[in-house]
């Protein structure tokens, strides 16, 4: 992991934010990085801070192929690879490579953010631009942030095997830590993060994309911070945190369901478009296509059914598996993706409910189930039936949004997730890359 040039993160930074330009340099490994480094301007942050927001979207079809394909969401269609319906379905005793794009390609793109992140906080540290003290801590507590959710969307994919948390010295990277301690770093990073967005003054020194509308000031980040904060927490099944965390955050049982910050995109030649997204009646060329038990257990009058998915022409066939319908949450090449949003913040709240208040438990629920057009939950107020009910809607709320794999797993119910062709298995999670072994 070499230290990064400026033309690097740079390049397409103009595209996402509002008033910077990109200057070209010669010397991709000379002196202007570290002048940079040692100098920042504002012209400088926010250039670098628009190549965080496009790093961040770099491999992200990978990551939502991995959860969504293990999570038995969908099929992934690729006549030109098969290994999507091979190795991430286990087939014929498949197993999932240490060295290959499934695993790689994610895996790098999150570094490569926090690397970005790494180099701006050193260039905070030691700039002699009159940033205010407010400014300095508005930056740092926004970046932060992304380092963490960036750390934490790669131990999505490794869980047990771990992340690298230490890699601010690229030539003395730290050790692959353990899921618990990475988990407790990240939730660490974000709390630290959290204490500077709180004494960020009312405004970043940059523009943010139009993903970030609504919470681009730092009070209003901070509450997207207390939500992440309050997945990480569910995560490691620290409920009593997680209710806590939401209390400041951007939670509404009242509110938009979709609120919150996503992944913009743009068909612009030197952009990226949504990585989500297919055409519907696509072939098996490249297509996307719903694992059948999503149509065949969703409850009667479920609208996701329909604003989620596309009954396609004809059923579609590769590789042994069929499907009648096409993935499609997201319509267009242009279309966001959620990094994190209302709905989920409601299931969290009915999740760390569950033990402890039954009746906010069925409150939330029939707040996502009635936005989907259902009445109100009337089953049991046991833990087990209010549990099952809460992963049964947060499996066709935060659909396609990489969150059932890996609530399968935190559940221990992987068990349950369909086996589509006879020798398929179901991994539990992904091998720290080769490279990394080096």
């Amino acid at each position: 992991m070499k230290i990064l040039n400026k033309i690097s993160i740079l390049m397409v930074a103009g595209l996402l934010t509002t008033s910077c330009t990109v200057e070209e340099f010669s010397d991709l490994n000379g002196p202007e990085v570290g002048s940079l480094v040692e100098d920042l301007s504002r012209g400088d942050l926010q250039d670098l801070v628009g190549g965080v927001f496009y790093s961040m979207r770099v491999g992200l079809g990978n990551y939502y192929d991995d959860t969504g394909v293990l999570g038995r969401e969908f099929y992934r269609f690729s006549s030109s690879d098969p290994r999507l319906t091979a190795d991430l379905l286990g087939r014929e005793n498949a197993i999932l490579d240490n060295n290959t794009f499934y695993i790689t390609t994610p895996w790098a793109a999150r570094y490569r953010t926090v690397k970005n992140v790494n180099i701006i906080l050193e260039a905070l540290d030691n700039s002699t631009a009159d940033f205010t003290e407010g400014e300095l801590n508005a930056t740092e507590g926004l970046l932060k942030t992304i380092k963490a959710h960036e750390l934490l969307m790669n131990l999505n994919l490794t869980d047990e095997n771990g992340i690298r948390i230490d890699v601010n010295d690229p030539e003395n990277l730290g050790p692959i830590v353990s899921k618990s301690e990475a988990l407790s770093a990240i939730r660490a990073m974000l709390e630290e993060g959290a204490s500077n967005l709180a004494a960020g003054g009312d405004s970043f020194p940059f523009s943010m994309t139009a993903g970030f509308d609504g919470f681009n000031d730092p009070s209003s980040f901070l509450e997207v911070n207390k939500g992440l904060s309050a997945r990480v927490a569910a995560y490691q099944e620290d409920f009593s945190a997680v209710l806590s965390f939401l209390g400041d955050s951007f939670l509404d049982l009242n509110g938009d369901l979709s609120e919150g910050i996503y992944y913009v995109f743009s068909d612009d030649q030197n952009d990226l478009p949504n990585p989500v997204f297919f055409q519907q009646n696509a072939s098996a060329a490249g297509v996307r296509i719903v694992q059948p038990d999503f149509i065949t257990d969703a409850e009667a009058g479920d609208d996701r059914i329909d604003a989620k998915t596309s009954l396609r022409d004809e059923t579609i066939t590769f590789d042994g598996l069929s499907g009648d319908y096409d993935f499609f949450v997201f319509k267009s090449r242009t279309d966001n993706v959620p990094i994190i949003r209302n709905a989920e913040l409601v299931l969290l709240y009915a999740e760390a409910n569950i033990n402890t208040n039954p009746e906010e438990v069925v409150k939330a629920l029939n707040v996502i189930r009635n936005a989907a057009s259902l009445s109100d939950y009337s089953g049991a107020n046991t833990a087990s039936a209010l549990t099952a009910e809460m992963l049964k809607q947060r499996r066709y709320e935060l659909y396609g949004e990489g969150h059932r794999w890996i609530d399968a797993r935190r559940y221990d119910i992987l068990n349950t997730l369909p086996i589509d062709r006879p020798g398929d298995d179901v991994f539990t999670q992904f091998p720290i890359p080769l490279t990394e072994n080096e």
